[in-house]
């Protein structure tokens, strides 16, 4: 089991003072999540010898893996132009993770083209299914390269992406049929991916690859008002990463059903709401979940 921080509320500090401080809060790997410094949102990924070789260096000398690396590219856009640049991000992307011997990616399937085009469009062209097609024809050109490198990617649903529930998202990844493309599991995302959290986790069973903890509301109890949002009918939900039990997720069942599936994968932190008290948040969400794992894997 990788025990692992999405550094994501401390990414204020240098690549190298991220690195010393996942080390300090007691974490033995890193989940590289976007940071315009390293692989940013969208772009190129801001990476250069002098900058590689002190991160890897960082990484040395605090005895911390890299885990994951997140890129974060639009494959799944209808507009060319994007998606030609998305490609040519995700490739240079792999290169650089053979460079850092970075064994797994993890991404979502995407929100399509940029939303300052995609909102205003009435073409017609963003639709689901164009989408879909657009995120094929990215694996059909990155899956080879992924497999001659010998990088794992794992894919997330996300809420507002084209594809937010397990079962479609699991029917994509067979179809895919490569070894190399994988599942993760977001456990704040839980309540966007269906009504029975069991069995959304057991649909990824033999798949499963990478697991993200933080803890959220089902948004979709009382009468879908756990949250009162203004004006009434405004079309919103509210997507949480908070700690263990600030929310509904029922952890016991979460880690029995891990256990029970034998996985040994990455369990990674990602708790976001609380950049006031990040290193008490780490530190909690690294104790209870070791707890978890104690109880839970015989």
């Amino acid at each position: 089991m990788k025990h692992t921080l999405d550094p994501h509320m401390i990414r204020h500090l240098s690549l190298e003072d991220t690195v010393r401080k996942v080390a300090e809060l007691g974490y033995d790997h890193v989940e590289m999540s976007p940071r315009p410094d390293f692989f940013s949102w969208w772009t190129r990924p801001k990476l250069y010898p002098e900058r590689i070789k002190s991160f890897k260096q960082a990484l040395r000398d605090n005895k911390v893996g890299l885990a994951s690396i997140q890129p974060m590219y639009r494959w799944a856009s209808p507009y060319p132009d994007e998606w030609e640049v998305a490609i040519d991000n995700w490739k240079r992307a792999i290169e650089f993770a053979v460079e850092l011997e970075c064994p797994l990616f993890v991404s979502e399937f995407g929100r399509g083209g940029s939303p300052d085009r995609s909102l205003n469009d009435r073409s017609g062209l963003h639709r689901p299914e164009t989408c879909e097609g657009a995120f094929f024809r990215a694996m059909d050109v990155l899956v080879p390269i992924l497999e001659r490198e010998g990088i794992t990617l794992s894919l997330e649903a996300h809420p507002e992406d084209w594809l937010e529930e397990i079962a479609p998202a699991m029917d994509i990844i067979k179809t895919i049929n490569s070894p190399r493309v994988r599942a993760s599991f977001i456990a704040p995302h839980t309540f966007f991916y269906g009504p029975d959290m069991v069995a959304n986790l057991r649909a990824t069973e033999g798949y499963l690859e990478h697991v993200r903890l933080a803890d959220t509301y089902d948004h979709t109890r009382s009468s879908q008002l756990r949250y009162i949002v203004n004006p009434p009918g405004s079309k919103v939900r509210v997507h949480q990463h908070t700690d263990f039990g600030q929310g509904e997720i029922d952890w016991d069942t979460f880690f029995q059903t891990l256990a029970d599936m034998k996985f040994d994968g990455v369990l990674s932190n990602c708790v976001f709401a609380w950049e006031d008290r990040a290193e008490d948040s780490a530190r909690f969400m690294l104790r209870e979940t070791k707890n978890y794992v104690q109880k839970y894997w015989k």
